[in-house]
């Protein structure tokens, strides 16, 4: 704004009654000014700071939260003696040139052969898999298949066949794009799904949002909400029910408590048994030493995955490997550092308050110093995200109690609102603390869109009854290029490619 030129000279020169009118006009113009630079200052705070503390008042009229009936469409069991079912797939490698494919048969072990190619129908190449099962209580598993498939061209469309004869099915995948900063891609996340009629509503927004690897941060069938055979069946039909999506592109697994199933009423009490039998991962390629911590590469991305319910504390394996892992982070190649696990580190709902504290007492220091872009957990059924804090300042003798600010912390994501039978976490903690940007009880999932090696594109997607809203959004900025020279040069240009959004981190 420009404000009127008031000479000393034609003040002097103008009668009493015009020079208050002159004093009038210039101290009014001049509150004006003030205010616009405030509201200026306001509105840029909210861009940079997104829906700053923000508890949403939506309230949802609920879907039922009990399972889907067995007899329903979604767990129908295919046709055909001894089909596949319960067909998934995972990452296989470290750097996204292999996968997993998993799949059940239920009367006889059968083939283990996976035949693919890059044509429909048309299979240049076999790849050979194991067979195994398990029983708990008196359920006994069908025949669980897991086989690696390898030496894949990246950015590539496969499609591969399991079973045989006229039982056998088809279906295909694609795989990412070569290990490049630049390299563009959109996750989805989703946790605490279960099978009820909110985890449908989910899976099937998931499935519209164009999304091309689920990253699971735990809590899968909740099968162990149920009692002896009862069990089995329920993984086996939640298995499934994923399989419109997880047969057709990755799912990265971390566990959850509901996988841990220490049933000693049952003569149960080997900790993750079914999950660990039906769900494989690719841990031995990042050189960890269990199937529930492992790391992968996938187009711009490093993904770390932790196990919440397994010793961290420090010279415990898990703990050993991830310092490891850590310093295997090239930022150069991967710039986007994520990490998953099941308890989240920061929530503010009443549920599972602090459960997470323990292990952000032991890593939160690394993630900070490593420059994490974002930590994503479930748990907690409800929708949670954070502003970069971090608490490392703290210990018992020190009077730095509080998260604080801190611009080279992660964000902190919760989406434990996959839709499972238990229900909503419904009450959050009041007042809403100072790191909590935005909250919600609602059942969804969420995307993250990659861009480029700078800027990426975050979405959660809220089930308002049926419909999907996008109820919460911000463009993240990545922690290694925001602290990298050259990242100014990128950081307009970049900026100019992203549309519709408000909130910057």
């Amino acid at each position: 704004m420009i404000l009127p030129s008031l000479s000393p000279v034609s003040l002097c020169s103008s009668s009493p009654l015009m020079l208050q009118v002159a004093m009038f006009e210039s101290k009014r113009i001049l509150l004006l000014a003030i205010q616009l630079l405030f509201a200026s200052h306001v509105f840029l705070s909210i861009v940079r700071e997104g829906n700053a503390g923000i508890t949403s008042v939506f309230i949802r009229s609920e879907w039922p939260s009990t399972d889907i009936p067995l007899d329903h469409e979604v767990f129908a069991i295919p046709e055909g003696h001894n089909a596949p079912q319960q067909v998934h797939i995972t990452q296989g490698d470290y750097d996204g040139r292999a996968v997993i494919i998993s799949w059940v048969t239920a009367d006889e072990p059968g083939s283990s052969k996976v035949q693919y190619g890059k044509s429909e129908r048309r299979y240049d190449y076999t790849a050979e898999g194991i067979v195994t099962n398990y029983t708990f209580h008196k359920y006994n598993s069908g025949y669980i298949h897991h086989c690696l498939v390898n030496d894949l061209e990246h950015d590539t469309k496969y499609y591969y066949e399991v079973g045989s004869g006229e039982s056998s099915r088809r279906f295909w995948f694609q795989t990412p794009p070569r290990i490049d900063p630049d390299s563009s891609y959109k996750f989805g996340i989703i946790g605490d799904l279960g099978q009820t009629y909110n985890s449908l509503s989910t899976l099937k927004h998931y499935i519209q949002s164009g999304a091309q690897t689920v990253l699971f941060v735990g809590d899968l069938s909740y099968a162990d909400n149920y009692q002896y055979t009862d069990v089995g069946i329920r993984w086996d039909s939640w298995g499934r029910f994923i399989e419109q999506s997880a047969a057709y592109q990755p799912w990265i697994w971390a566990a959850g408590n509901h996988e841990i199933e220490y049933m000693p009423y049952m003569g149960e009490v080997v900790p993750f048994k079914s999950y660990l039998h039906r769900y494989a991962t690719p841990y031995a390629a990042s050189k960890s030493s269990d199937p529930l911590w492992y790391a992968i590469r996938r187009a711009s991305a490093h993904i770390i995955v932790l196990s919440s319910y397994s010793p961290f504390v420090k010279y415990t394996p898990q703990w050993m490997w991830l310092r490891e892992e850590l310093k295997r982070v090239d930022r150069e190649k991967t710039p986007w550092l994520i990490v998953l696990m099941h308890v989240p580190m920061y929530n503010s709902n009443e549920a599972h308050f602090m459960e997470g504290e323990s292990m952000r007492l032991v890593f939160e220091e690394w993630f900070v110093q490593y420059k994490v872009d974002v930590v994503f957990a479930g748990h907690v059924h409800a929708y949670e995200r954070s502003y970069r804090i971090s608490n490392i300042h703290y210990n018992v003798s020190s009077g730095e109690r509080y998260p604080v600010s801190d611009e080279t912390a992660p964000v902190y994501i919760t989406v434990g609102d996959g839709g499972n039978q238990e229900g909503l976490a419904g009450k959050f903690r009041d007042p809403q603390p100072d790191y909590s940007a935005f909250r919600e009880a609602s059942y969804g999932h969420s995307t993250l869109e990659i861009r480029n090696k700078t800027h990426a594109v975050y979405h959660w997607n809220r089930n308002d009854d049926g419909k999907k809203v996008s109820a919460d959004s911000m463009i993240l900025n990545n922690q290694y290029w925001a602290s990298n020279r050259r990242r100014r040069k990128l950081k307009k240009q970049s900026l100019m490619t992203l549309v519709g959004q408000t909130s910057a981190y």
